[in-house]
């Protein structure tokens, strides 16, 4: 296994891919193209990072992360692809699904949420969803972010010890250490079933998050089609005069943040 990726090594090497899905960005407004991204992976596996590091260049109003709570009471009546629909993107738009429709195959299964009846009648529409929404022409990529159970308790003790993170840490996650065997089990009856032709399945491995983020924006780059698209030209003209300085009229602004090293320019 290679070592952890450092953190220097990791943001050289993420600058030219933020690049290329700037340029991406602005190939899929010229193009009207529609793009789905699913981030799914057990609990700590890095989506959040991983979507984190996709859309941070990115305009929000262009790229936006949906990541939806459990169902209301409303919502458990409707048809289960219903309260995902209204997400999809429009002409132009890149949506990124933290967890997806695939929630139904993975916790709600293991967790007892769903019957084994639901799930076996979710497994059966799942391709043909997906084939709608393909035929329709929007780009779909699933990735399945996977983490070993060593990483994944490491990584759980982490939240649990660091104050900023412990919000992360739900009852479902706790719950989930003790099931990981059925997670597995989970995760390939959903391969088996919603692997396709029209929608396939990428697995990354995500033991090493960094390593792992960039693998999957270069994967999705690599499958995308010829991309470029100039930017266009800005007419900016020098303003003829001194820069005025910010002005507060009669109020006072507070001190700058102190800092103990300030960083050079």
């Amino acid at each position: 296994m290679a070592a952890r990726l450092k953190g220097k090594e990791y943001r050289k090497a993420l600058e030219p891919l933020t690049r290329e899905l700037v340029g991406m960005a602005r190939w899929a407004r010229a193009t009207g193209a529609r793009i789905v991204v699913l981030f799914e992976g057990r609990d700590t596996a890095g989506k959040g990072g991983a979507i984190r590091a996709f859309r941070d260049r990115l305009d929000p109003r262009q790229c936006r992360t949906v990541a939806l709570s459990k169902p209301s009471e409303d919502e458990l009546t409707q048809w289960y692809f219903q309260r995902y629909v209204p997400h999809l993107p429009s002409a132009g738009e890149i949506v990124l699904f933290d967890r997806s429709w695939y929630n139904r195959a993975g916790v709600e299964r293991v967790m007892g949420y769903a019957s084994e009846e639901q799930v076996v009648h979710f497994l059966k529409q799942v391709p043909v969803f997906e084939q709608l929404l393909v035929d329709d022409g929007i780009l779909l990529f699933k990735y399945w972010l996977a983490t070993d159970q060593e990483r994944q308790e490491e990584r759980l003790r982490e939240r649990l010890e660091d104050p900023l993170k412990r919000w992360k840490l739900s009852p479902v996650d706790l719950a989930a250490r003790e099931k990981y065997d059925a997670y597995t089990e989970a995760r390939e009856a959903m391969l088996r079933a919603t692997h396709t032709r029209h929608a396939p399945w990428t697995l990354v491995d995500f033991n090493d998050q960094k390593r792992g983020r960039l693998t999957l924006i270069r994967d999705l780059l690599d499958r995308l089609p010829d991309t470029h698209v100039e930017p266009p030209a800005i007419d900016f003209p020098e303003l003829g005069r001194e820069p005025k300085a910010e002005s507060y009229a009669m109020l006072e602004p507070i001190a700058p943040y102190p800092l103990d090293d300030e960083p050079g320019d």
